[in-house]
Order: C-alpha cells, then sequence, then structure tokens
C-alpha cells in the first residue's frame, strides 16, 4: 500500500497475512432453526453499516453451537479485527467479545507483533488500495489470498499505541469541531424558518406586532384572489402524436425540488396541447408540487423558461393580477412547505388539489411593505447561504484532515 513508502527506518513492511491469522466468515443454512437464535454473535456487513463505534459486540443475529458447527463461520477471540470485503468493502470493526461472522468478511486475529487499535486504523485508512485488490462483476470482492498479501507498514509495539493514542486524540479534537459546525448549520437552518415566520407575522417590517394578529393595513386573502391557479395534464404515453419532435417544454413534480425549473422534463407537440387539457405558462410562474414521491408534495419552484405542466402541479400565475406580489407569494409558499403538505387529503398518500390551494390564505400587507419585506428577507437569507457554504466547506476539509491525519500516522509522522 501507498503507505508503506515513507516509513520510518526502525519500521517493518509485513503483509497482513504474517501479522495474523485471516479469517473468513459464513452462514448457517437459513432452513434449519436449530442453527439461529443462540449464545453466539454472529455478524454481517449489514449491521455496520452506519455503525460509527469501534469495537462491536454483537449483530442483530446471533448463531447456537451447532450452527457454528454446520457453517464455514470461525468463532474468533475478542480483539480480531473485522474487515467487510464485500458488499460494500472497507467496514472496520474490532471484535468486543468472541463474534463470528458471515462470508462478508476477511478478518484478522492479530499476533503478539500488532495492536488490534492500530490495525483497526490502519484498515480504516486503506479502504481505497483495498478495493484495488477487489474482484468480480456482480459486486467487488476482496479473495482470502489478495487480502494476505496487502502490506502494513509495523512499528515497535509500544510505538503503535502511542500512534493510537495520538490518532484518537487528533481525532476526537476533529469530531468535536465537526459536532460544532453541525450545531451550527442546524442553528442557521432555525434562523431561516425564523426568520420567515416573522416576515409573515409582520415582525420585520413593525416595531410592535400582537401576538396572532397581523399588522395594520394588512389582511388576508386566498391565493386565487391575488393569482391565477391552473394546472396541467399528462398526454398519454402510448400516442407518439404527443410527443414526437415535440418542441413543447412539459415538466413534472420531479423538477421542483430544486428553488428554479430551468429545463424541461420532456418535450411535447402542439398536437398534445391542442388534444389534452395542457396549458403553456410564462417564465416566472410560480409552481406547487400537488402530489409527488417522498418530500416533494407542497415543493414551490419558479420556472425559468415557457412550460406546460403535468397534473401533479399547480401553476400560479399573475397574467391577469398585479404580478409585484409574487416574490411575497414565493416567500409565504417556501415558508409553509410544512403546513401545505398538512392541508393534503386522501388516504395512503395524500395530495393537494387546486381547491385546496386556491383557497390557502394568505397575509397580504401593502405592495411597498411586501416589497421591504423581501429586500430584508433576500439580505438576510443571502448572508445564511454565505454562512451555510462557509460550514459546509469546513466539514469538507474535515473529512480531508482526517484522512491526512490517517496518512501521518502510517507514515511515523506523528509521533
Amino acid at each position: 500500500m501507498s503507505e508503506v513508502e515513507n516509513i520510518p527506518k526502525h519500521w517493518q513492511v509485513k503483509k497482513l497475512g504474517e501479522i495474523g491469522e485471516i479469517v473468513s466468515g459464513g452462514t448457517p443454512s437459513t432452513k434449519v432453526t436449530e442453527y439461529w437464535n443462540g449464545n453466539i454473535s454472529w455478524i454481517s456487513p449489514a449491521d455496520l453499516s452506519g455503525y460509527k463505534e469501534k469495537i462491536i459486540l454483537k449483530g442483530r443475529k446471533s448463531i447456537s453451537d451447532s450452527g457454528l458447527k454446520n457453517s464455514s463461520s470461525r468463532l474468533m477471540p475478542k480483539g480480531s479485527v473485522l474487515f467487510s470485503s464485500r458488499a460494500p468493502i472497507g467496514y472496520v470493526v474490532i471484535a468486543g467479545n468472541e463474534v463470528c461472522t458471515n462470508q462478508g468478511f476477511k478478518s484478522i486475529i492479530p499476533n503478539k507483533s500488532i495492536f488490534s487499535d492500530y490495525l483497526f486504523y490502519f484498515l480504516k485508512a486503506s479502504k481505497q488500495e483495498a478495493e484495488k485488490v477487489a474482484s468480480g462483476t456482480t459486486f467487488k470482492e476482496i479473495s482470502l489470498k489478495a487480502f494476505s498479501q496487502l502490506e502494513i507498514p509495523v512499528p515497535p509495539f509500544s510505538e503503535q499505541e502511542a500512534i493510537v493514542s495520538k490518532i484518537e486524540e487528533l481525532l476526537s479534537d476533529l469530531d468535536n469541531g465537526k459536532q460544532q459546525l453541525q450545531i451550527a448549520q442546524q442553528q442557521l437552518k432555525v434562523y431561516r424558518q425564523s426568520l420567515l415566520k416573522w416576515a409573515f407575522e409582520g415582525k420585520l417590517t413593525n416595531k410592535i406586532v400582537n401576538e396572532g394578529e397581523v399588522p395594520k393595513g394588512w389582511k388576508q386573502v386566498k391565493i386565487e384572489d391575488i393569482a391565477t391557479v391552473g394546472t396541467g395534464a399528462t398526454p398519454l404515453k402510448g400516442n407518439r402524436e404527443y410527443y414526437e419532435d415535440g418542441k413543447i417544454a412539459w415538466v413534472t413534480s420531479g423538477s421542483l425540488n430544486d428553488e428554479y425549473v430551468k429545463e424541461a422534463t420532456e418535450y411535447v407537440t402542439d398536437v398534445a396541447l391542442k388534444e389534452t387539457n395542457l396549458s403553456i405558462y410564462p417564465k416566472n410562474t410560480l409552481l406547487l408540487a400537488m402530489y409527488g414521491e417522498g418530500k416533494t408534495r407542497g415543493k414551490c419552484s419558479e420556472l425559468q423558461i415557457e412550460a406546460c405542466t403535468n397534473q401533479a402541479i399547480a401553476a400560479i400565475h399573475f397574467k391577469n393580477h398585479d404580478s409585484r406580489v409574487k416574490p411575497f407569494l414565493k416567500y409565504f409558499l417556501l415558508k409553509n412547505y410544512n403546513d401545505i403538505r398538512r392541508l393534503s387529503s386522501g388516504g395512503v398518500q395524500p395530495n393537494l388539489n387546486l381547491g385546496i390551494v386556491k383557497r390557502t390564505l394568505f397575509p397580504f400587507p401593502p405592495f411597498e411593505e411586501q416589497q421591504l419585506i423581501v429586500s430584508e428577507l433576500e439580505s438576510k437569507l443571502t448572508v445564511c447561504d454565505k454562512i451555510e457554504e462557509t460550514i459546509s466547506q469546513s466539514l469538507l476539509q474535515a473529512e480531508t484532515l482526517r484522512q491526512s491525519i490517517l496518512k501521518k500516522a502510517f507514515e511515523g509522522k506523528l509521533v
């Protein structure tokens, strides 16, 4: 591996097969009930998905003595280092007691020359190098032979302990810093929601606002009172005349996960426009997802192209109304995403409908105050965006620093 190229002269380079016994795993027959739910911890790579700890005591399943005896699984002692060698490659843990694994591992029972924790961190740092020796078509797997031949830099045992101590000290500091960044990220999210809440309560532009009341001069209107609300359709997919050589942009609700819709999902023809319930909506039309998978329902986006939509979208435009209200309404729909979702009706997959969207109440201050609120929001949210970008970059740098710490550790540059 690359780490062995720049090591201190008193260190040795060994193969993994030389610093311990390499053990594969196995799975007892699932058809034999007595092989399962015994007292032996049995671990699969699935147990390590999202697992953050260094030590593992047990998996979700256990096997019996007869299950162990009648499979290729092997009981390994406490301190064994488990490395997932397929589906996926690169999970690493240390056994906190006697365990066995399925065939998705190449585990090492270390000999006296190697400290389990040192081996753990080395394998954590070596995921990419290990993947290079994997083979297979359906999925990649590292063979016992290939894993045994991988090289590891081996300092004296006392130095291994010192290296592990320094790694854990530095990673602990790094994790603390990362946690603070994540807290700041969450606080920023709360602040964004608070800004939007204050905006529609009048608190950004009025010094005194009574709780539960709109400021003087504001009123409550329905969206249909200040905009036109329409929808679209899905032309029959089996009709080639509706799609072949189409030039008219057509958008589905899946495009609304971004703040702006800049391109079509598909293109339809003039025939589709004439023979179905499609309408072409102008640029700057607000689109609201009335239904869709996962978090799509309730999402608001803005058209930056002329387009028609499918029936899952409410198109809110201002052809016959004052378009000055559009930025304020857009912020309202963004702010009320969760509230709008709760207005949905239906069973297994609740949906919005045009009636619900049209009748949604909307706080309506005078236009001049709307413009002040939008300006204030844009200014403050721009600052939030810049802070969010800085936090995201710092989190990425933290991951880079983590790899740098491990790389230096196995080049002998930490202690």
